[in-house]
């Protein structure tokens, strides 16, 4: 989050940003072929700012050094929350990109902490983002605004112990992120009752970020530090922000545990911005099943980086995997080493996994302007300070359309018109966007979803805070409905005892080690270089049967590795350098029981439930694809061992009535709902805060708990995230978009576009394109007809 300047005038739209924006749109499609290729363009006018005056109990000298850094009159959205802090309210900002949020919490924060003097006894206030490089811009923020009276310092595993110490005993501003709040500052909070005791703010910062398992396990953190914080006297107030979401009250208060007041008119003015939707074009080649291949986004976008950068043009290229960075900012530099070795040098790649030392070089890079263009992971979506860029690629939908703008809103912070690219993958969510743009600029950004009370989140986290301060009955109350049964649990396990004060830990071993707060599958997997043993960075654990296998081609700041042993007792991957011309791609069977219904409803011949599920999945083997054409040149088989997790589920069923009425077959059966399933999983980000990646699916012609067909769509982590139950919410409208995806795809047999899948388990057959809208026709046929709102059993 950035301090943004006032200009002395605001942009007008004859000034305004499409212009510019037009003009590098018009380089990027000098001819009719690439032309053809923007479905459509979306222009975002320039705003005009909303000014007022300074708080009278701003700290004059504060507001001094802010006027020096050219913000004479701040926005009116900064000066309404910081209002609300001061005033001891719990308070959301949630305002476009480069609106100034930081400025919100920062004046009732530094006017507080200089009215205490510089007393290391003094009001303190913590800091977290979600990212190092989001904290340490912040950290920047303040040595410039900050004042003599502020002790600021960072607190994150890049630190020395040395630093550490001097954080925790004499910091009043500290900067730091919810895994060194979870695994370090609470266990250890006996040492930090000088920083805990005189708690005044607890800015949460980027905070649409802290969604599904992730944000469910921040928000049980949150709960365990305001009781610590309680403990010592101290009630701080919470200041959130973040880019523009829907219902902010709401997902604040999940998030927090407590009522949270929203602002969410925008003062600040914007340069405006041309959104242009990309849609790659159809190749000669043929994949699985002879379907029609489009040409890679990633392949797509390293070309626009290549012609912006040869063009002068600061341009960052969004990635949505790690791997996908690397081989974008690979393909640019060698796109541009054709025209000159030096523009070749202007390109990086740039994402999580990196060594602290290799992060902070390319951070220094982008401030310093040495780099024009990077292909980067959502690592840069976070309010880094990235002043003066003109363009940016999104290469794919990100998931959600808070992180679109996002990402969009990276360009044209300078007040200028600025141009953003959406180059669709060939995938049934990014295909029906491009072609559908009503559905990315019609509606508003969806409410961030998270389950706080997910029971398997809920118990270690009531282990960690049991080991922190003995647990009371009040507490439970505090930490949620699940909390009773995950105490009884606990006891049974023999991890807590109940004495006259409470329930207390039991073990010797630390019980901040039982919650991963990143992720539930375990320690992260290190990938080790064999021939050196240089550690190259690290990977979830649940993602590592599928990303780091023996044989696995794996990326690094451009350089090409291949898994040489996955060691799961070790959590080590060890690697080769390679240089081979394959990617590879795991494949995994699934299988799914049904444990039990939470909430159901009857669509005529249908049932649409949600419920408790039961996933078992083994990754059997790897395809090897051509690095130029995407084409499969082998298979080969692994051993890893099965996996099973228990998680939340939609599903619906039809009667065998209604699937003859359809003219389905027996035979065609399988094909139909197997491609229905797939599509539903595409189209389901468009209603739920996930990645395709977050979710999975089963299909199957007749299931032995229901005795139905019925299709499957549960989330992939243990317990689940919540996105499953806002499927069910919005079953309708999910389903309908899925069925008019498939329907209006240009391919006859089936395609990645629409229902072929990249993760499939089953190589993408059986598929029935044509049997899966006749199967989505009468399953919608008793579906509810409005589709403007959302309710119980997919119900408008």
């Amino acid at each position: 989050m950035t301090l943004t300047s006032v200009p002395a005038r605001p942009p007008s739209p004859a000034a305004g940003g499409p212009t510019k924006a037009s003009e590098l749109l018009d380089s990027l499609t000098r001819t009719p072929r690439r032309a053809s290729r923007v479905t459509h363009v979306e222009q975002v006018p320039p705003r005009s700012s909303t000014t007022t005056d300074w708080p009278s109990w701003a700290l004059p000298s504060l507001v001094e050094r802010l006027r020096k850094r050219g913000i004479d009159r701040p926005w009116t959205h900064q000066v309404a929350a910081a209002e609300l802090a001061r005033r001891g309210e719990h308070v959301i900002l949630a305002t476009g990109t480069a609106s100034g949020k930081s400025l919100g919490y920062l004046l009732p924060a530094l006017t507080e902490i200089a009215e205490g003097g510089a007393r290391r006894t003094g009001p303190t206030v913590l800091y977290l983002s979600p990212t190092k490089a989001l904290a340490y811009d912040q950290y920047r923020v303040l040595q410039n605004v900050g004042g003599d009276d502020l002790r600021a310092a960072t607190y994150d595993g890049d630190a020395s112990w040395e630093e550490r110490d001097w954080a925790r005993d004499n910091a009043s501003y500290l900067l730091t992120n919810p895994d060194m709040l979870h695994r370090s500052l609470l266990p250890t909070h006996r040492r930090w009752t000088r920083f805990l005791g005189s708690l005044r703010y607890v800015v949460v910062d980027e905070c649409h970020q802290y969604r599904g398992v992730f944000g469910s396990h921040v928000a049980q953190v949150l709960r365990r530090l305001w009781r610590i914080a309680l403990h010592y006297g101290a009630t701080p107030r919470f200041v959130l922000a973040s880019a523009t979401v829907s219902d902010p009250e709401s997902s604040a208060r999940r998030l927090t545990g407590q009522n949270v007041v929203a602002v969410t008119d925008d003062g600040s003015p914007h340069g405006g911005l041309s959104f242009a939707l990309w849609e790659p074009p159809l190749t000669r080649l043929t994949g699985e099943n002879g379907a029609p291949v489009r040409r890679s986004a990633t392949a797509e976008t390293a070309d626009l980086l290549s012609d912006l950068v040869a063009d002068g043009v600061r341009t960052v290229a969004f990635i949505r995997s790690r791997r996908g960075a690397e081989v974008v900012a690979l393909q640019a530099k060698d796109n541009l080493a054709a025209v000159s070795e030096s523009l070749a040098d202007q390109v990086a790649a740039y994402r999580s996994g990196y060594l602290p030392e290799e992060r902070r070089a390319l951070e220094q890079a982008l401030q310093d302007r040495t780099l024009l263009g990077v292909a980067a992971t959502n690592a840069l979506e976070l309010g880094v300070d990235i002043v003066g860029l003109d363009a940016v690629l999104l290469a794919g939908y990100p998931g959600t359309r808070a992180s679109l703008w996002q990402q969009a809103g990276r360009a044209g912070r300078d007040q200028t018109g600025a141009l953003a690219v959406l180059v669709a993958r060939d995938d049934p969510l990014d295909t029906y966007l491009v072609r559908h743009p009503e559905a990315l600029f019609g509606p508003p950004v969806e409410a961030t979803v998270l389950d706080p009370d997910n029971p398997y989140i809920v118990k270690p986290h009531l282990a960690a805070a049991a080991a922190e301060l003995p647990l009371t009955a009040d507490d439970l109350v505090r930490f949620g409905p699940t909390a009773p049964a995950a105490v009884r649990e606990l006891q049974d396990e023999g991890m807590l005892r109940q004495r006259k004060y409470g329930w207390f830990w039991t073990r010797r071993g630390r019980a901040s080690d039982l919650a991963d707060i990143r992720s539930m599958g375990g320690a992260p997997v290190r990938l080790v270089e064999a021939a050196t043993g240089r550690l190259l960075g690290t990977i979830d654990a649940g993602a590592s049967h599928l990303s780091v296998h023996d044989g696995a081609v794996y990326l690094h700041q451009g350089q090409s590795f291949v898994v040489e042993q996955l060691d799961l007792e070790a959590n080590v991957s060890l690697v080769k350098r390679a240089n081979p011309d394959y990617t590879t791609t795991a494949r995994e069977k699934t299988s799914i029981r049904v444990l039990s219904r939470d909430r159901s409803g009857e669509w005529g011949e249908a049932e649409l439930a949600f419920g408790t599920v039961e996933v078992t999945s083994q990754v059997v083997s790897y395809l090897r694809r051509s690095f130029a054409s995407g084409e499969v040149l082998g298979e080969t088989s692994l051993d890893l061992p099965e996996r099973s997790v228990t998680t939340k589920a939609v599903w619906w069923t039809l009667s065998d009535a209604a699937v003859r009425a359809a003219g389905i077959t027996r035979a065609a059966l399988p094909g139909a709902a197997h491609a229905a399933e797939h599509a539903s999983i595409g189209l389901m980000p468009l209603f739920a805060t996930c990645d395709r990646w977050d979710i999975g699916g089963v299909s199957t012609a007749r299931h032995a708990d229901t005795g139905r067909v019925t299709v499957f769509v549960y989330d992939g982590h243990v317990g689940g995230a919540g996105f499953a139950e806002r499927g069910y919410e919005s079953a309708s409208r999910w389903l309908r978009a899925t069925r008019d995806a498939i329907h209006a795809c240009e391919c006859t047999e089936g395609c990645p576009s629409c229902v072929q899948s990249p993760k499939c388990g089953n190589g993408n057959s059986p598929l029935d394109k044509s049997g899966a809208v006749r199967l989505l026709d009468a399953l919608l046929s008793g579906a509810p007809t409005d589709r403007t709102d959302e309710g119980d059993g997919g119900t408008p």
